[in-house]
């Protein structure tokens, strides 16, 4: 029996034969089909492209704090070493009134000095930021030369440069 092949019957054949592909309909269009598909779409398109707008309005008012703080970690840098610290610190109190001119005016950032700028500093992070010693750095900081600045241990250092750095994250600009 090896060899032989089966025998079709004729009538099964000619069934074959009569029989036609299946005919499949033609694609779902993936385009909306009514007008308030549209309309969805476009206000979703709206919303995105309302909060990219918000997303980069944002991040462009925030571009000095980025650069505070960039800045701050080069200083936070140099307070490790003993003769570069006097120098390092008496660069912060500069870097906090240059960010707070950034946004605030000319005129109500330049006179402030001792408690009159902690208290400018205090009034807009929402409460007390500086600890006692803190406040008293950045009260008589921009008064005292490097050398002097350079006696600070560098404990009592990184903690006016972590003040310093919560200020900056974390002050509130009031339109």
């Amino acid at each position: 029996m090896e060899g032989s092949t089966p025998t079709v019957d004729p009538g099964l054949a000619a069934a074959l034969r009569g029989l036609a592909d299946i005919v499949l309909p033609p694609p779902v269009s993936m385009l909306p089909q009514t007008w308030a598909w549209a309309v969805l779409a476009a206000l979703v398109l709206l919303v995105i492209a309302f909060a990219l707008w918000r997303w980069l309005r944002y991040r462009e008012l925030n571009r000095y704090r980025r650069e505070a703080l960039s800045a701050l970690r080069l200083i936070e840098q140099r307070i490790g070493a003993a003769q570069t610290r006097g120098t390092a610190l008496a660069a912060v109190p500069v870097l906090l009134k240059s960010t707070a001119l950034a946004v605030w005016p000319r005129e109500t950032i330049a006179n402030l000095s001792g408690k009159g700028w902690t208290g400018f500093l205090d009034a807009h992070s929402g409460g007390p930021v500086f600890p006692t010693a803190a406040a008293h750095f950045f009260e008589e900081a921009e008064y005292r030369g490097p050398a002097v600045l350079a006696s600070v241990p560098e404990a009592e250092a990184k903690a006016h440069i972590a003040a310093a750095r919560h200020w900056i994250e974390a002050h509130h600009v009031r339109s």
